[in-house]
């Protein structure tokens, strides 16, 4: 796995704290004028202790000007596709082309059939999940009446649209090894984080996005890499990151009122790592 040459981007991840919803809005303001490029909010629908995950996005889109919003990532089996193409599409229109999808299989399965989802197992998940990409991908194109025969998700006769500002890039929260082949077959990018891939760990994942990328004909270099990173990684372990496994994205999680922590992220560690990437490539 080597560098993709991706231009890198910059953000922040952030759980959606309804108690601390005045300091959230403040924090996503900081990030918008400090020169952060993305806004990844995580999406726990079951968790009552949060906002909406999508109304919140829908709020920050009238009141940023700059930062690509991104559920991080959405949870599937309590957002069907069909609708949430729809919402996608329309915070993209709204938004000037601002909105980049975040999908996940699922997990928490207590939690999500207490909501009244439906619990799946991991075949299912999967099986789900690539029937969702078809349903979205249908729905954001132009055409006529869209008709998929789904285990899980179907169209009969469904009218696509609207259709978006830009075309919404679609990525995958996920890290089995069929999970990834599937990134790499059908996704716009993966998006991962440290908790659960550290990064010895992210060569291999990556070998297995490229490999379902191969395998479906596509080009490895195609399929984006983004990484919620632990905050103690400093700027010279990011930049070896991003030359060695093709990681062009770094979210930094950050609670709502951590706005000193999201400052020196964009003011420090970006241009950092941004000078010493260039000139790696340069050399």
């Amino acid at each position: 796995m080597s560098d993709y040459g991706h231009e890198l981007r910059f953000g922040i991840f952030v759980p959606p704290e309804a108690a601390r919803g005045r300091s959230l809005l403040r924090l996503v303001r900081l990030a918008d004028e400090s020169g952060l490029e993305v806004l990844a909010v995580q999406d726990h629908p079951y968790q009552p202790a949060f906002l909406d995950t999508w109304t919140l996005l829908s709020y920050l889109a009238a009141t940023t000007r700059n930062l690509t919003l991104m559920p991080a990532v959405a949870n599937l089996p309590l957002r069907p596709p069909a609708v949430l193409a729809r919402s996608a599409a329309t915070l993209d229109l709204l938004s000037a082309g601002r909105v980049e999808l975040g999908l996940g299989a699922g997990a928490f399965w207590d939690a999500i059939e207490a909501m009244g989802g439906q619990r799946r197992t991991p075949g299912e998940s999967l099986r789900a999940l690539r029937e969702a990409i078809g349903v979205l991908r249908a729905l954001w194109s132009a055409g006529e009446r869209t008709n998929l025969d789904g285990e899980f998700y179907s169209l009969h006769g469904a009218k696509p649209g609207p259709i978006p500002a830009h075309p919404i890039g679609i990525w995958l929260g996920v890290y089995g090894p069929r999970a990834l082949r599937l990134t790499g077959e059908l996704a716009d990018g993966w998006l991962g984080g440290f908790t659960y891939a550290p990064p010895d760990k992210l060569p291999g994942l990556m070998d297995a996005i490229d490999a379902g990328a191969r395998e479906a004909g596509r080009v490895p270099a195609l399929i984006r890499r983004a990484y919620v990173i632990d905050p103690s990684m400093p700027a010279a372990q990011l930049t070896d990151v991003a030359l060695t496994t093709g990681v062009s994205e770094f979210l930094l999680p950050v609670a709502p009122d951590d706005e000193r922590e999201t400052q020196r992220f964009a003011s420090e560690t970006a241009p950092s790592v941004r000078g010493a990437v260039a000139a790696a490539r340069a050399g």
